[in-house]
């Protein structure tokens, strides 16, 4: 079984973002193209010889195929120890928890998070560093440079290993350990949080339903939820993972996520409703009639966390990403701790974490996670939210009307405009880019814009800075709206706008959302011409 080396030529726009990279699954199937960015990973971090890797993904459609392709170059660069999940199952947080405890030098995830999968949809790499976070910018650069250049690749020609049954074997003198893809990942879980309290909180009768979308995250919930926990057999629907997700979108918001809320909106519906997406990083939570916004979930939890084994202390800090609203904000206040705004992308956080600065971080792309893993964790704010309805004894009506009172209520919203012609969604972000400094002091629909900016962080732990993270434009009061073109899917660009008002007035705190923001939502759309520039003004999804 010797290893080969492949001649093959550099392959042109492989740039992988803070989610790795993503491309229609027959583009990754072709003739040398993930063997050309797997090699290019190795590359890039100083070679594999001598080191561990951990691997794993969201089961859809090429992962089996893609996993026995990286462990055969894993074997011919010479790595010393690939730890695989079980079926080539792990979720995000799952992998970067097994970076960590295994101590690994990073790990390669398969998985194009909440996009579609299956022959004619997507796929995604993703390579994590030894903290168990997203490689960071200057790592991912340097894996694109190296797929612009790379000129070979090694690979061993040895047969297929048995990933079905955990345990050991050996490829070319390279040991693979096949492990249960949820059991270390549930002793984690089970180590934060008071899982006797949500025991009796189900044994009091309380219901849920938990839908995993037929992706990764149905084993761990089924597990988790109805056998630790006592929940009853079929609390987890589509806990099946499947290579297409069973035709469904594993992206867990309203729109997708649809047959959970329509089950949570109805009468006699469970007390508690959650979802989570393809690869297990993201969640939607939901009361009994009623739905929690990412934003809203992010502060309640900071707020209450202190009720969880884990964060029993108190927080050392928070942090948010830009587009996500203010609400986290006025809780870290209120708490005496920081409050950091960073822009998109997990990696962010992971600096901070890694400093010691901040407990509990969150994005409004229903992503919130804290800081026993460098990933954000469907499942970990799902346990939380138990954990904080088991302690208070209170439906997430009441939690929330509780919340709002103390601290007022941010309404807020996102409208994703998704498949739009790239050239045109650039040109409107470029021309409003252009009008930025002349718009303070201006009023539009009613609001007076107070500031108006690109925005730019400066990184506090290493003083790095990134720009161009989004258009931002505060107005007078406490109103907000943010525009920013997404890299997450792989046709088109997804215009993401996000609008935020602030409510003090419990007297107010009862409107719909859409209502709440409807000035907000008019203003951006006369600010940024989309109509003009996109042909419609009527977004594929709100959240």
């Amino acid at each position: 079984m010797p290893a080969v080396t492949h001649p093959t030529q550099p392959i042109e726009g492989q740039k992988p973002g803070t989610s790795g990279l993503r491309k229609k699954t027959q583009v990754f199937i072709g003739k040398h193209y993930l063997q050309n960015f797997v090699q290019s990973i190795f590359d890039a971090i100083g070679g594999a010889r001598g080191k561990t890797f951990v691997l794993g993904g969201d089961g859809r459609y090429f992962n089996d195929r893609a996993a026995q392709l990286i462990l055969k170059m894993a074997a011919a660069n010479g790595a010393a120890r690939v730890i695989v999940g079980q079926g080539t199952l792990l979720s995000t947080p799952a992998a970067s928890h097994l970076i960590r405890q295994r101590g690994a030098e990073g790990g390669i995830i398969l998985s194009a998070s909440h996009n579609p999968g299956g022959p004619t949809a997507d796929f995604g790499v993703k390579y994590n560093i030894a903290n168990g976070g997203p490689a960071p910018e200057a790592l991912t650069e340097a894996i694109h440079s190296r797929t612009r250049a790379i000129t070979q690749y090694h690979i061993s020609d040895g047969p297929n290993v048995d990933l079905s049954v955990p345990g050991k074997t050996a490829l070319e003198g390279m040991q693979i350990e096949v492990v249960d893809p949820v059991a270390e990942y549930a002793v984690l879980m089970e180590s934060l949080f008071d899982f006797d309290a949500i025991r009796a909180l189900v044994a009091g009768g309380f219901r849920m339903r938990f839908d995993a979308m037929h992706a990764v995250t149905g084993p761990y919930a089924q597990e988790i939820l109805e056998r630790r926990l006592g929940m009853a057999p079929g609390t987890v629907i589509h806990g099946t993972p499947q290579t297409d997700f069973g035709g469904l979108h594993p992206d867990p918001n309203p729109t997708w996520a649809s047959t959970l809320m329509a089950e949570m909106m109805a009468p006699e519906s469970p007390d508690f409703g959650a979802a989570s997406d393809g690869d297990g990083d993201r969640n939607m939570v939901l009361g009994r009639g009623i739905y929690v916004s990412p934003s809203d979930s992010l502060a309640v939890l900071a707020a209450n966390a202190h009720l969880a084994p884990a964060y029993r202390a108190g927080l050392k800090g928070v942090a948010r990403s830009m587009p996500t609203s203010t609400a986290v904000d006025r809780v870290a206040k209120d708490l005496g701790i920081d409050c950091y705004e960073t822009p998109t992308g997990w990696k962010f956080f992971g600096n901070l974490l890694d400093a010691g600065r901040v407990t509990i971080c969150g994005e409004e792309s229903f992503g919130t996670g804290s800081d026993h893993v460098r990933e954000k964790d469907g499942l970990w704010a799902v346990l939380l939210w138990l954990n904080i309805l088991a302690v208070r004894g209170e439906g997430v009506d009441k939690i929330l009307a509780a919340h709002w009172a103390r601290y007022g209520r941010t309404y807020y919203s996102r409208h994703d405009f998704e498949a739009i012609p790239t050239e045109d969604a650039h040109q409107m972000m470029s021309e409003l880019h252009a009008d930025l400094p002349t718009l303070p002091g201006t009023e539009v629909e009613g609001l007076r814009i107070a500031e108006a900016e690109d925005f730019a962080y400066t990184d506090p732990v290493d003083g790095s800075v990134s720009r161009g993270q989004g258009v931002r434009i505060l107005f007078e009061g406490g109103a907000r709206i943010v525009l920013r073109l997404s890299g997450t899917g792989t046709e088109g660009a997804t215009l993401r706008l996000y609008l935020e008002r602030f409510e003090p007035d419990p007297a107010h705190h009862g409107l719909d959302p859409q209502e709440a923001l409807a000035p907000v939502i008019r203003a951006a759309h006369e600010l940024a011409a989309i109509r003009h520039h996109i042909g419609r003004d009527q977004p594929n999804v709100i959240t």
